[in-house]
């Protein structure tokens, strides 16, 4: 029997990390498959575009809302068993999604499937607890790029599916794909020894004494939420610039810039290495600061597609590079809450890429392109504003 079809083998194998990473770029995916597509959604279903939009902002609500009350469990119950039942639970909102009848039926659907697609961040502190000390960096590296690029990748697939099939059909799509991920997680995730019994309202609690425990984890949760914020505006406000003069382009060739984004993540799918060779917090200050270039760069080129193409790149090196090391020196802290504080960080995160994709509409019709820009710059300089003050608390995590 090899390696990766039996669940008595504990060890993070490379093999068990590539299909963690794949589950988890799959199953974050189908956050962001409304997102090149509410244009079209809205002719279909008589709705505004705005009101469209809300599809994307409902769907990482209820994200974020699922990841504090079911990712806090992976530290007490079956991991083998918990995973799949929610992956399977997010096959069910993404066939409802596939035949709403309406607007309200598919938002409802959407809001469900942020609950239930927390699988992902089950798979991450899980593939940490796996890993052996000296590779833990790469192994959670490999796994958090697994997840972004499946964010990416998910516009790119959306839009194409969309301009074959209708819309549809990306959902039917995904919930068959849910089905078979259940299927082999629960083959190769290994049984785990029973952990201390701890009650539901006491377990949630302890998420914020987990935060607060910790020097180091309130200042990397803000400069990460941040850092997510940025990329959700961005990304949310780059569709309302490619659908207007000179570009005007289709769902399709929208979705397809998310291969740009493709190339930074996984330029930066390695960060963790930093990490494991005790640069972590340095390379943070450095990937903000590279973020904060890249938009500048964006509002300098924003008639320009090529000019786009290698901001997104660039764009995402610094996103997946933070956030990487965020999340790397969160699960590297001691203890056996691994799956607490991860909920804490991806808590904080969805809830900045939910005010993110939320603040794009507004901005979009005062100020257009320039308005989402200054915005952006000015949310990433207080990340690093708090970096250069906090630096010191952020190396007790290295």
């Amino acid at each position: 029997m090899s390696k990766i079809s039996t669940n008595s083998d504990p060890r993070m194998t490379p093999a068990k990390t590539i299909i963690f990473a794949i589950a988890a770029g799959l199953a974050v995916g189908n956050l962001y498959l409304s997102q090149p597509l509410f244009q079209i959604i809205a002719s279909s279903l008589g709705v505004s575009s705005s009101t469209a939009a809300m599809l994307v902002t409902v769907t990482q609500f209820g994200y974020a809302l699922g990841i504090f009350l079911l990712v806090p469990l992976g530290d007490v119950l079956n991991l083998r068993l918990l995973i799949p039942l929610i992956l399977s639970l997010s096959a069910v909102m993404l066939m409802v999604s596939a035949i709403a009848p309406t607007f309200s039926v598919l938002l409802a659907a959407l809001g469900g499937l942020g609950l239930t697609t927390v699988s992902a961040q089950l798979l991450t502190p899980l593939a940490s607890e796996l890993a052996e000390h000296e590779r833990r960096g790469r192994v959670v590296s490999t796994v958090a790029s697994g997840a972004l690029i499946g964010i990416l990748l998910s516009r790119t697939i959306s839009g194409l599916v969309a301009d074959l099939f209708g819309w549809r059909a990306i959902y039917g799509l995904a919930a068959g794909v849910a089905i078979i991920l259940a299927i082999i997680l629960y083959k190769i995730i290994p049984p785990r020894e029973p952990r201390e019994h701890i009650s539901y309202p006491r377990l949630l609690g302890s998420v914020f004494t987990t935060v607060a425990r910790h020097r180091a984890v309130p200042p990397t949760l803000v400069i990460s939420a941040a850092t997510f914020t940025v990329f959700s505006l961005f990304w949310t406000s780059l569709t309302y610039l490619l659908t207007v003069e000179p570009f005007s382009y289709s769902a399709g060739q929208i979705g397809l810039l998310g291969l740009a984004g493709l190339a930074g993540a996984l330029a930066a799918r390695r960060a963790g290495v930093l990490h494991d060779r005790g640069w972590s917090v340095p390379a943070a200050g450095g990937a903000l600061a590279l973020l904060a270039l890249s938009l500048i760069a964006a509002w300098v080129l924003k008639s320009s597609i090529i000019g786009l193409i290698i901001v997104v790149i660039v764009l995402d090196i610094a996103t997946q590079t933070n956030l990487v090391l965020g999340q790397t020196r969160l699960l590297a802290l001691p203890g056996s809450a691994r799956s607490r504080l991860n909920t804490a960080f991806v808590v904080s995160n969805f809830l900045g890429g939910a005010i993110g994709s939320v603040i794009a509409g507004p901005l979009w019709a005062f100020g257009g392109w320039s308005a989402i820009m200054v915005a952006a710059l000015v949310i990433t300089l207080v990340g690093l504003i708090i970096w250069s003050a906090l630096r010191i608390r952020l190396s007790d995590a290295t």
